[in-house]
């Protein structure tokens, strides 16, 4: 169909992140909810040339899925969108399907057109259940939830940044034709730090850090990462759910710049064997009144009594944790100690080894880094956990605690195990929801080979939650 007669929005990257810094100054305030709507919904309104709004929710396992809504409809009934939850793999039985999407507008975005088609916003959406309140299994409402239950408490502003790495395949949908190919294909073969100017590596990233700015991410660097074709694009501290929609927006922006070029963006965290996998290190830390709470300037690593309880109720935590922070079949090779693998139970401000690292630091960027993290992990179940463990965990009585010979599962068999029988993984979820997800891990586990062996095998792929669809999880 002929574009002649289109006038759809379509924005300068510099218009973009001017427009998406300032709605990130709004959300850093904590500006009213109530006044985010109207601000958002004007915005709307007087805008010509806006045809649709993408709202984005996450699934259990973080799968995350887009619905657009035509803009005259969303103005008019933004209060009364629903959908059908028995189709979002761990969320609601057939009997009882239907959910609401409620709006949150602190989390809007202007959106690139080049990328997400012309005349068209995002906002990512909070699953409300049928009684009105927060759906217990949408982990984004859960995090918000306790995130505001901190800030109103304590006056804890709860903050994070990901170090989120992948690989760059050739191909569209390499990790779907994985089962008939049995193999990826890189596009550089290059190394840490190096990529000529204009090779395909280096003009993916180049484009995917132009998307990410025109966003509102506050870019820091970008370069290619250890392996051949692995790269990593980190930007700034945002507050905890901010930070956890990044990540999901993120390796969107990934994988739709990858497509448009005939390459696929992989979150797999050790799709080759032989080299190093992917992680996605997470770097945490706690505000109160702008302060650090993290940092001393006299303390052991230079960090807080408060960091230090932190780290000890994670590491007491560590087996309870595995499987949300390592959410696949394949996850459990990127826990290989050949490869800088941090699958150690400890804390060290130098041994990349351990599953909690503390990093250099002063009084702005004073953190906990929590290394074993796979970037397929369902990014708000990671940062509920770590946050919700390190504040209301339990410290056990573990003799030399911070560096006991201690390890994480090296696969996932004994991880759902450890999970299921974990009293604290109950308290972080709920029952329900913890049940929910060990089942979704158990099914996908059980379509492997229960040994991982020394190769990646097309099921693992096939039947990652990342890369699931509904045709593929019908051939078995």
């Amino acid at each position: 169909m002929s574009g002649t007669y289109r006038d759809f929005l379509e924005l300068s990257y510099e218009e973009l992140e001017e427009k998406n810094l300032s709605i990130k100054e709004e959300r850093k305030q904590r500006t009213d909810a109530g006044k985010l709507q109207e601000a958002r919904l004007k915005d709307l309104t007087d805008t010509k040339g806006v045809k649709a709004v993408t709202v984005l929710f996450s699934d259990l396992e973080g799968r995350l899925h887009m619905l657009d809504y035509d803009k005259k409809f969303l103005v008019n009934s933004f209060d009364n969108l629903t959908f059908d939850g028995s189709s979002i793999r761990g969320f609601t039985a057939q009997k009882e399907s239907d959910l609401r999407l409620g709006l949150d507008w602190g989390s809007f975005y202007w959106a690139p057109a080049d990328v997400f088609g012309s005349g068209k916003a995002l906002v990512f959406g909070e699953v409300i259940d049928k009684d009105g309140k927060p759906y217990a299994a949408d982990l984004r409402g859960m995090l918000k939830q306790f995130a505001n239950e901190q800030y109103k408490q304590n006056g804890y502003t709860l903050n994070a940044a990901n170090e989120i790495e992948g690989f760059l395949f050739d191909g569209v949908d390499a990790e779907r034709s994985f089962a008939k190919t049995g193999a990826f294909e890189y596009v550089n073969a290059g190394g840490y730090y190096h990529s000529l100017p204009g090779d395909p590596l280096r003009e993916f990233i180049d484009t995917a850090a132009e998307v990410q700015r025109a966003m509102g991410f506050e870019n820091e660097k970008d370069h290619p990462e250890v392996a051949p074709s692995q790269f990593e694009i980190n930007y700034t501290y945002g507050e905890v759910v901010s930070a956890a929609d990044q990540i999901q927006l993120y390796k969107l922006i990934c994988r739709q710049i990858a497509t448009q070029m005939g390459m696929t963006a992989s979150f797999l965290p050790k799709p080759v064997t032989g080299v190093n996998g992917s992680g996605m290190h997470t770097n945490v830390s706690i505000t109160k009144d702008k302060k650090n709470l993290f940092w001393d300037a006299n303390g052991q690593e230079k960090i807080s009594p408060m960091a230090w309880d932190f780290i000890d109720k994670i590491l007491t935590a560590g087996n309870d944790l595995c499987l949300l922070l390592n959410a696949s079949v394949n996850a459990y090779r990127r826990l290989d100690p050949h490869f800088e693998a941090p699958n150690q139970i400890k804390a060290s401000a130098t041994d990349r080894g351990s599953m909690i690292r503390i990093p250099i630091g002063n009084e702005k960027s004073a953190r906990v880094e929590v290394r074993s993290v796979g970037p397929d992990a369902n990014p708000y179940a990671v940062l509920l956990s770590v946050f919700k463990t390190g504040l209301e965990g339990e410290i056990g009585k573990i003799e030399n605690l911070r560096q006991a010979e201690r390890y994480l599962p090296d696969n996932i068999y004994t991880a759902i195990e450890n999970f299921r029988g974990s009293a604290w993984a109950g308290k972080l979820l709920g029952e329900d929801v913890k049940g929910r997800y060990a089942d979704l891990k158990q099914a996908s586990a059980d379509r492997c080979a229960r040994l991982l062996g020394t190769i990646v095998k097309a099921p693992e792929v096939q039947f990652h939650h990342d890369v699931y669809n509904q045709l593929l999880w019908g051939q078995f």
